[in-house]
């Protein structure tokens, strides 16, 4: 069972009850305001909490002994997930992403000390080539987030997503291996 402890999360696993809360968030919990932020261009139709499950065990690990997604947990309190999916294995690169499912922890660091010790744990336990993370440009505290973990912004596509009625930049950011461990020495 992985669990990476940080000063204020804790990243570990997911247990049936991590589970259960989980769909909570996603799902069930009435104001959806991380849904806001997290991609809210693409429509995430509702499924059932057996639909749930399946789906999570089914492609549970980016290779073997590391998981594709992590529970981010604060105070004891399950917050948000960490997760990675596959752009293109011949190249070793993987796609990340952060979602802080609870508002009440936006904006005290929490959300850039997983996304930090995500990041760390992917490179650290694979030989991944690149990781990347896909935005749109409303979300100006993801990028704030990728921009201070060393990400770079590596492509802007304009107006190619909409929320709310308006027209926003989809926006590719990215940091290499090399560029991680020039990082940890600077």
């Amino acid at each position: 069972m992985i669990k990476i402890v940080g000063q204020k999360v804790v990243l570990k696993e997911a247990t049936h009850q991590d589970l259960d809360e989980l769909y909570y968030w996603k799902y069930e919990e009435k104001e959806q305001e991380a849904k806001k932020w997290n991609g809210p261009y693409i429509p995430e139709p509702k499924i059932t909490k057996e639909e749930f499950l399946k789906s999570w065990e089914k492609d549970s690990q980016i290779i073997s002994n590391v998981p594709n997604t992590l529970i981010i947990f604060a105070e004891d309190k399950l917050i948000g997930t960490v997760g990675a999916y596959w752009v293109d294995k011949n190249t070793n690169w993987l796609e990340t992403g952060i979602v802080i499912y609870d508002k009440n922890y936006w904006n005290g660091g929490y959300g850039t000390e997983a996304y930090k010790l995500w990041i760390e744990f992917l490179f650290k336990s694979t030989e991944l080539h690149r990781l990347g993370m896909s935005t749109w440009s409303g979300n100006v505290r993801m990028m704030k987030v990728a921009e201070k973990l060393g990400m770079k912004e590596e492509a802007r596509i304009r107006e190619a997503r909409m929320v709310d009625g308006k027209y926003f930049d989809a926006i590719k950011m990215g940091i290499l291996r090399r560029e991680w461990e020039q990082s940890l020495i600077g």
